[in-house]
């Protein structure tokens, strides 16, 4: 009989709730959770529209490895080395975070300051790479032309991709000014004119022989882009009606158009995300260095902002997944 009311009676102090909080979590991180959960969400519909329009569209979407090959101050092609280097970076400020969030468990400011402090300049060295990729996906790397019927088609020389100047030299023969609001019709402006004229293009390559074009559909089979006989493609670039320099959220030289909506979109509303977390660590950083949480005997929020901070990160890895991987 003592038994059964001694179990029943450590039963009821783990489970009863009453002044015992469920898992001795506090409101405010119950409320991050909530939060996380609810973000979480979002960015599993985000991904999985991607996901299903990749599907959909897989005989024309970019490959990551052409897409993503340039590095900073480096000239050449390295294939995603530097958006693993961005991973990395994002995933040691994780590291760092811990780190700060044990050394307030222990109560020692001036490591949680130095960590949180790392932590902050993983992030912006994030961000700051995050913008140069979006400045070098914007510019482009070779140039394309699209067809009156949609078709991006790149140019290509024993079997790797060029670019337009590698084969068409000299200036446009048009020379025509852009036209803006300040010196044309007021109510109407222009997108940028090309580097190259269609007739400039079309002539050089039936000047240079070894030039081939390529369309953005891949053969299933050998998973790269199908390459044009010369008379085909001579064909289809009589079609051309734009000259693509670079992607943006109307053309993308790369392939199809929706690959960069869903790069901008996405990647945008991450690297938000992640703007948004250094704000905050910025904000908790300066209350560690002026001893707030050392007063209050505690450093949750501390604790907290680690939360988001590690959700960002995690998110950032099925990003990287689907986007660059995959």
């Amino acid at each position: 009989m003592e038994a059964n009311v001694a179990e029943h009676s450590e039963k009821k102090e783990t489970w009863s709730g009453g002044s015992v909080k469920p898992f001795g979590a506090s409101y405010g991180k119950m409320m991050m959770w909530f939060f996380i959960v609810s973000d979480a969400l979002t960015f599993s519909g985000f991904l999985a529209a991607y996901g299903l329009t990749r599907f959909k569209f897989i005989d024309s979407w970019p490959i990551a490895d052409e897409v993503f090959t340039h590095v900073p101050f480096i000239h050449g092609e390295y294939p995603m080395y530097y958006v693993a280097f961005m991973t990395f970076i994002l995933i040691f400020s994780s590291v760092t975070m811990v780190l700060a969030v044990d050394a307030g468990h222990h109560m020692k400011k001036k490591k949680v300051a130095w960590y949180m402090l790392a932590t902050i300049i993983g992030g912006l060295i994030f961000v700051g790479s995050q913008a140069w990729e979006w400045n070098t996906f914007i510019k482009g790397s070779y140039g394309a032309v699209k067809t009156t019927d949609g078709k991006v088609l790149q140019f290509v020389k024993d079997g790797h991709q060029i670019a337009i100047a590698d084969f068409v030299h000299g200036e446009r023969e048009d020379h025509r000014v852009q036209h803006t609001r300040e010196n044309g019709l007021w109510f109407e402006s222009e997108g940028t004119i090309a580097t190259y004229s269609i007739d400039q293009i079309v002539k050089a390559y039936n000047a240079d022989s070894s030039v081939q074009i390529r369309t953005e559909f891949i053969n299933l089979e050998t998973k790269k882009k199908t390459i044009l006989s010369r008379e085909d493609g001579a064909a289809e670039l009589a079609k051309t009606k734009l000259v693509v320099e670079g992607a943006n959220l109307e053309v993308n030289e790369y392939g199809n158009t929706i690959f960069a909506d869903f790069f901008f979109f996405i990647t945008g509303f991450h690297g938000f995300h992640v703007f948004s977390g250094i704000v905050i660590n910025i904000i908790i950083f300066f209350n560690v260095i002026l001893g707030t949480y050392e007063r209050r005997g505690h450093y949750e929020m501390v604790e907290k902002v680690g939360l988001y901070w590690h959700f960002v990160d995690l998110v950032w890895v099925f990003v990287f997944t689907f986007f660059y991987l995959v």
